[in-house]
């Protein structure tokens, strides 16, 4: 187990950024969080700081204020509804990677989770174009000298009650969940499992670097 985790938190307007950063916020080995993004997260706590970040290609105006952290989790992420390889790799391939080069020669003690999804190719070489950039995300993140690196692929999950950032199509079918979850457990999870499973990898670290629904449950629950 590491010492107290200090946690760089981006997507925190997002879904799952939102609920990453509540876990980590609840989170009594979680001692303090930085939250990076284009936008306030609209959070108040004793633990967070935050920074207004324009342009995520551009940091080095904040650098000095990126050190002294041992986590990052990394959730800000696009769809790729309508948009070119070209696009779409700029913004979830190589602001994924400036962040993460960054981050690791700043903080090279530093774990680095980062969010995917079900469905990532990690052989780069499949049909679906969002698939092949955030598999090649995922590789080369693994390559990156950082203390330790971990991808994250969950499919559906349920978001955590009471936040503001809940995608509307989650909110006409979470009570499905205790009906589908029983029969379907690889392909349905929570968010509070996700912040927890993040949280866990920094403090327990975990044999796989890719972990679908079933892992981040298992991981979710360790102590």
């Amino acid at each position: 187990m590491t010492t107290k985790v200090r946690a760089i938190v981006t997507g925190g307007t997002g879904m799952v950024g939102e609920g990453v950063l509540h876990e980590c916020l609840l989170h009594p080995e979680v001692e303090s969080v930085l939250v990076i993004g284009r936008k306030p997260c609209g959070v108040i706590h004793s633990k967070l700081k935050e920074i207004i970040v324009f342009d995520f290609f551009q940091l080095e105006s904040i650098e000095s204020q990126l050190t002294g952290y041992n986590a990052c989790f990394f959730c800000l992420g696009v769809s790729s509804l309508g948009m070119k390889e070209p696009e779409y790799t700029r913004i979830s391939y190589d602001l994924t990677m400036n962040v993460a080069n960054t981050l690791c020669r700043l903080n090279p003690d530093m774990t680095f989770c980062y969010v995917s999804g079900s469905g990532t190719d990690g052989t780069e070489k499949g049909r679906i174009m969002w698939a092949r950039v955030k598999g090649k995300t995922e590789n080369d993140l693994l390559k990156l000298p950082f203390r330790a690196a971990f991808n994250f692929r969950p499919a559906f999950m349920l978001p955590t009650k009471g936040l503001k950032n809940t995608l509307s199509f989650y909110k006409y079918v979470t009570w499905l969940y205790p009906v589908v979850h029983p029969l379907f457990p690889g392909s349905f999870g929570t968010l509070k499992e996700l912040g927890m499973a993040m949280i866990n990898c920094v403090l327990f670290g975990c044999e796989k670097k890719v972990l679908d629904s079933n892992d981040i449950a298992v991981v979710a629950g360790k102590k």
